[in-house]
């Protein structure tokens, strides 16, 4: 990574964050607390899924050629010699005009080859049944294997685990498997004017809400979130307080990299063996985002306000995350809506609008949420997406369509209206 003081475009920044990037090393976990996980290994299966013939439904196991000829004005007599519920094997052999009687799941007798439902049977007494049509060889019977066969790759690494990856994982008998590493991602916030949530609040004093918004992001995106606290504007503090940071996989600080007279965090990363990459953005909200580096772990300096803070997560540091923890889908899911109102803007930065969204005859709409001020932090509450209004375009007319990454994955079943 080259150090440049040229303000970056939005897709050089996020080329040069996410390149060379691979998932964190392996760590094999419980089976129960893989929800979300990434595989680090392959699946081989090492049983057969269902592991033998069984039934598929509550009924009869029968010899499918004794009841050839059976039919309501025909019935078919034949003996039961047995009850099969599920969990048990039996041991002994289904011989001609006889059956017995099977739960679903339960293993196929030998001799038998076919289960006759409830449905098509009447029961004469306990010891004796008429069935009233014939079935074929196969009849509702699952065959050994015919889901998974031992030996077969069911799950390859790369995978997002989800619930039917558990149930899978579980039937195959894996208690535990190896999954991509989370990334541990450090949060510092920095000023003299903050105040920690919870405590009396000073008139001079803001409230640190940067901390809780920038730990859930980093939660929802799949890392484990350290809170470093606050570092007062003093260099040692922040010295103090970062160097711990920089044990995390990524290393992230709220406010105190832009220019003012108490703006101490680059001058300590620096201090700290930081090499800075780049420190200007041509973006809005979030032009001052600095990143660093030391060895291999990354460093951001974000903007104090918190609406910058979170759209420079949201663009940057969550596909890290993401990247880093195996995942192949690391960015928001866009769609294409049509902008509800009249835009415009300097051509010189990628601005990223907060919107809601809606549908109208079969298309998507987006309207901003109202005043777009990097303070505005009921902004990004309100927003079903981020338009991205790209750098080198003035305008964006009524009607035209506009990239929009969603916030909220249920707008897409949003109905029209």
């Amino acid at each position: 990574m080259k150090t440049t003081q040229k303000p970056l475009g939005f897709e050089e920044a996020r080329q040069i964050i996410l390149e060379k990037i691979n998932p964190l090393g392996p760590e094999k976990i419980n089976l129960m607390e893989t929800l979300g996980r990434v595989l680090a290994e392959d699946i081989i299966a090492g049983r057969n899924l269902p592991p033998w013939d069984n039934s598929a439904m509550d009924g009869f196991a029968v010899r499918a050629r004794d009841l050839e000829n059976a039919g309501g004005k025909n019935p078919v007599e034949l003996k039961v010699i047995g009850d099969l519920p599920a969990g048990k094997q039996w041991k002994g052999k289904v011989a001609a005009g006889e059956t017995v009687r099977i739960m679903t799941g339960a293993p196929i007798p030998a001799g038998a080859d076919a289960v006759a439902r409830v449905e098509i049977t009447r029961e004469i007494n306990r010891g004796r049944i008429q069935a009233l049509a014939p079935v074929q060889p196969g009849t509702d019977l699952r065959r050994a294997g015919e889901d998974v066969s031992a030996g077969d790759m069911v799950l390859k690494a790369g995978t997002k685990i989800r619930p039917a990856e558990i149930g899978l994982l579980a039937a195959l008998n894996q208690a535990s498997v190896s999954v991509y590493r989370k990334p541990r991602v450090s949060i510092l916030a920095t000023g003299d004017e903050l105040s920690p949530v919870g405590k009396t609040v000073r008139k001079d004093r803001i409230i640190s809400s940067n901390s809780y918004s920038l730990a859930a992001q980093v939660t929802e995106a799949g890392g484990i979130p350290q809170n470093l606290g606050i570092a007062r504007d003093n260099r040692e503090d922040i010295r103090s307080r970062l160097s711990r940071g920089l044990q995390a996989d990524i290393a992230i600080t709220s406010a105190g990299v832009s220019v003012g007279e108490y703006d101490f965090v680059k001058e300590v990363y620096r201090k700290l063996g930081v090499k800075i990459v780049f420190q200007r953005l041509s973006i809005r909200p979030g032009q001052p985002l600095v990143l660093g580096r030391k060895n291999k772990k990354m460093v951001f300096g974000l903007p104090g306000n918190p609406v910058s803070s979170m759209i420079c997560f949201e663009e940057f540091i969550r596909p890290l995350i993401r990247k880093m923890s195996g995942d192949r889908n690391i960015h928001r899911p866009e769609i294409l809506a049509r902008a509800g109102e009249s835009l415009e803007k300097s051509a010189r930065h990628t601005i990223f609008l907060r919107c809601r969204l809606y549908r109208r005859k079969g298309e998507w709409w987006a309207e901003t949420t109202g005043p777009q001020g990097s303070g505005i932090l009921s902004s990004m509450v309100k927003a079903d997406g981020i338009m991205i209004f790209p750098e080198n375009q003035e305008r964006i007319e009524k009607g035209d369509l506009a990239r929009v990454q969603l916030l909220r994955d249920e707008m897409l079943g949003i109905v029209d209206y």
